[in-house]
């Protein structure tokens, strides 16, 4: 029961985290594009809810920032701040122009990299999402296959799966990106990222499917049912396939965060989508200079995003696997 109570706390935090990142048009005060060019690395922005005065604000509200163009740093102005305004424009917070809300700071265009952070994990996430799918997709079909008919099929399939396993999958993508042109948009981004990631792995959890299916097809109940004559399409429809449902999601908690490092590996690399688009994986190309890493730490933000998100997925893995052996 306390197992059950742990794995549920863990997927309504997985859940909160994915719906932020699917309501960044809502959550987020900028469009991911949309820049400021009069404050390129700005701080975070302080909010306050006392002013200079000492009299106490409801709403909470920022100050306007000025950029002293000799020491390139950032002060406030306590003479004009800008109240917090909720659910204007369809965004649930933001401040009225000429001020600016920057909750994580600002990158060198003047974009807002909270913005961008939730916008960016909508890339991540998904791609790592949509990685598993497919990799979980094929390895069931081909671990049913060729734990169910053994035989040629099985030692095809298998030994395909050493093939892939031996595969320099990072070459691969490079040369795949070789024949495409110089620039391609974010959804063929996204779906060569999301094709070469889930065709490569998909052999672990075929395996794992296969070991599964040799078991279940040996059953009692397999037996029987197979002794009245039912077909070889009935028999894993309502037999062996759900005995695999529980590997299959166990599979999917380790694979996704697997995916998603990896989807921020390559565009961190320059193979994934590129800009104006954000995804975890170029924002943090921006930081890789080294005067930009020890002057503006805030744009390190997109790594300690992934962060509760892989951990988050790990903590349910392990989870899931107690609950297996036990």
């Amino acid at each position: 029961m306390r197992r059950r109570h742990k794995l549920r706390s863990i997927l309504i935090f997985l859940g909160v985290l994915h719906a932020a990142v699917l309501l960044a048009a809502f959550l987020a005060p900028y469009h991911f594009a949309e820049q400021h060019r009069d404050f390129p690395f700005a701080p975070p922005t302080r909010l306050h809810w006392i002013d200079p005065a000492g009299r106490l604000h409801l709403r909470p509200f920022v100050y306007r920032i000025r950029q002293d163009l000799t020491t390139a740093s950032y002060k406030e102005d306590p003479s004009q701040f800008y109240p917090l305004e909720f659910f204007q424009q369809g965004r649930l917070f933001g401040v009225p122009q000429p001020g600016v809300i920057f909750l994580l700071g600002s990158d060198g265009y003047g974009r807002d990299v909270f913005s961008r952070v939730l916008y960016g994990g909508q890339v991540s996430l998904f791609t790592g999402l949509a990685a598993a799918f497919l990799s979980l997709s094929l390895g069931l079909v081909f671990g049913l296959t060729a734990g169910y008919y053994s035989g040629w099929p099985d030692q095809i399939l298998m030994r395909s799966g050493e093939l892939f396993l031996a595969l320099p999958w990072l070459y691969l993508l490079l040369a795949v990106r070789a024949f495409l042109p110089l620039h391609i948009d974010t959804v063929q981004a996204f779906l060569l990222l999301a094709g070469i990631i889930g065709t490569v792995g998909w052999v672990r959890p075929a395996r794992l499917i296969r070991g599964v299916v040799l078991s279940a097809r040996e059953r009692g109940f397999v037996l029987a049912a197979r002794g009245f004559g039912a077909s070889d399409g009935y028999l894993i429809r309502r037999h062996i396939l759900p005995l695999t449902f529980s590997v299959a999601v166990t599979q999917a908690t380790l694979l996704i965060p697997q995916y998603i490092l990896a989807e921020v590996t390559l565009s961190f690399l320059g193979l994934g989508v590129g800009e104006p688009v954000p995804s975890w994986g170029n924002m943090l190309a921006d930081a890789r200079q080294y005067h930009t890493l020890v002057s503006h730490a805030w744009m390190l933000a997109p790594g300690l995003a992934t962060v509760p998100i892989l951990l988050g997925y790990l903590l349910a893995a392990d989870t899931l696997l107690e609950e297996t052996v036990n």
